[in-house]
């Protein structure tokens, strides 16, 4: 009579005699067998097969005893695997190992010889982490295609432009919309190059200095979808290097997004009342009734912090440990991985949202444009470029033209050319046309196409950078469609040589 699942008449060791105690697997050894039962076990599962396979290319389990792992393999879902002290230690890789072995028609003595977890646990955490990455990328691209579709429809409309938290020039939601685009694109980039510099395989690195047995660690790897083995042991199964770049990426994102987010919360105060969202995205005051709240922006950036957060717990618990395999950096170092994954893409389906229903106040925005002396640069400019004033010196004549203008409650479309030339006398300078500097430096559509070069706030410049993101943005989706399916047909192809 065969024993019941999950308690095996074989002990797992020599050398401990008692099975993990209550306290232990309550809380550590349980907690961690379900994380890694719903998250992992597929890879897991996944891996074992490919060392069944390598078992029978080795010519030491049968064919037909192969094929008999791997379709025993298959039945292990996470509904039908227990953790259990006494049966299994409550380990996810020696529960994995009884649950084939209660099953099989007869014993296998070879399966599982020349083996570590060290190796294994170490390569399914990495599958598990390319998984996620796969599809943070796919958020990622799809927030990226929000922020340029209402860029596009935003590129003429101007807005104020701030720089030191004061109003500075004339441009356009679509411009600084093609920036967020453009920062989009660079974690894109970024976090591709991090998949591929990870897209090395641990498995047949065994405890940390190599097997006995002449796997074939290449074979292994592609067979996994990985584009080659790690080359050396050690590292293999030392490292968790993935998972602190890939955080890293992470947190460099979220701290630009909350730079955006923090833009958007002023655009939406009553001081400013450039944006608006509908109410399904907003909230209301419990005690003040005339007020609109954007909360989610609020959250938008609370959350991008968790992102930095998450990075330094990865950080810290990988610092002063021995390099080399052990639980505190397998294990514990990695426990809020799967919430840094969740973190960015919750922060991105956020975002998104946002901006897919966000309105912009055209009448605001053109009110402050108008109200403001945002020419000033512009007519410095002139004055140098039309009339020969020096620089620097045009620079103090058109600053103190329009601290006269404003003192004399003059608006910046109420040009006063004789005071301009009457500010101009005061220092040498005679000038020729004074009213036209005036009317081209402060006329607020003028001031946008007065921009020439690349990248600028111009319509025109903001619409050929676009064409060149939407290009970028091409590419990048057909690279990481490319990692996707290679892994997707990498373990298809396992079952297929499996016969299974």
């Amino acid at each position: 009579m065969s024993p019941e699942p999950g308690h095996c008449a074989t002990p797992i060791s020599g050398r401990i005699t008692s099975p993990p105690s209550a306290l232990l697997h309550d809380e550590i050894l349980a907690p961690q067998f379900q994380y890694e039962a719903e998250h992992l076990l597929p890879w897991y599962v996944a891996i074992e097969k490919v060392l069944a396979l390598e078992y029978g290319r080795m010519g030491i389990v049968s064919r037909a005893r192969v094929k008999e792992i791997g379709r025993l393999l298959s039945g292990a879902t996470a509904e039908r695997i227990r953790a259990s002290p006494a049966g299994n230690m409550s380990d996810i890789a020696f529960a994995l190992e009884r649950f084939v072995e209660e099953r099989l028609a007869g014993p296998v003595p070879a399966w599982h010889v020349d083996r570590s977890r060290n190796d294994l646990q170490a390569c399914a955490q990495l599958l598990f982490g390319r998984e996620q990455l796969l599809g943070t990328a796919e958020q990622l691209l799809e927030y990226a295609r929000t922020v340029h579709r209402l860029a596009s429809r935003t590129l003429d409309i101007p807005m104020p432009g701030y720089t030191h938290l004061q109003t500075a020039q004339v441009i356009t939601p679509g411009f600084y919309l093609a920036a967020l685009c453009e920062q989009a694109i660079h974690s894109l980039t970024r976090l591709l190059s991090t998949y591929d510099g990870i897209d090395v395989c641990p498995l047949g690195a065994g405890a940390m200095a190599g097997q006995e047995l002449p796997w074939d660690r290449g074979r292994m790897a592609e067979l996994l979808g990985f584009r080659e083995a790690r080359p050396h042991a050690l590292a293999a199964v030392a490292s968790r290097d993935w998972s602190v770049e890939i955080t890293a990426e992470f947190s460099v994102l979220g701290v630009s997004l909350s730079r955006f987010a923090t833009d958007l919360m002023s655009w939406g105060s009553s001081e400013y009342g450039f944006i608006d969202l509908p109410d399904g995205l907003s909230g209301i005051s419990s005690a003040m009734p005339q007020k609109k709240n954007f909360p989610v922006l609020e959250r938008i950036r609370g959350r991008t912090a968790h992102l930095s957060a998450f990075h330094l717990d990865l950080v810290l618990g990988q610092r002063n440990t021995p390099y080399s395999n052990s639980v505190e950096v397998s294990k514990e170092a990695g426990a809020h991985l799967l919430h840094a994954f969740t973190a960015v893409r919750s922060v991105l389906r956020l975002l998104g949202a946002v901006l897919d229903n966000l309105r912009f106040r055209k009448d605001r925005m053109l009110e402050v444009c108008e109200r403001e002396y945002l020419g000033g640069f512009t007519l410095a400019n002139l004055l140098t470029l039309d009339e020969d004033v020096p620089w620097r010196r045009a620079q103090v004549i058109a600053g103190q033209y329009i601290v006269a203008a404003s003192g004399r409650g003059l608006s910046p479309r109420e040009t006063a050319p004789d005071l301009l030339r009457e500010v101009a006398l005061a220092h040498g300078f005679a000038l020729a046309e004074p009213g036209r500097a005036l009317a081209v430096a402060f006329d607020v559509e003028e001031s946008l196409r007065r921009k020439r070069s690349a990248g600028s706030a111009h319509p025109d410049a903001v619409r050929e950078l676009l064409a060149e993101h939407a290009a970028h943005l091409d590419e990048q989706r057909a690279q990481w469609e490319g990692r996707g399916g290679r892994l997707r047909g990498a373990l298809g192809e396992i079952d297929r040589q499996l016969g299974i």
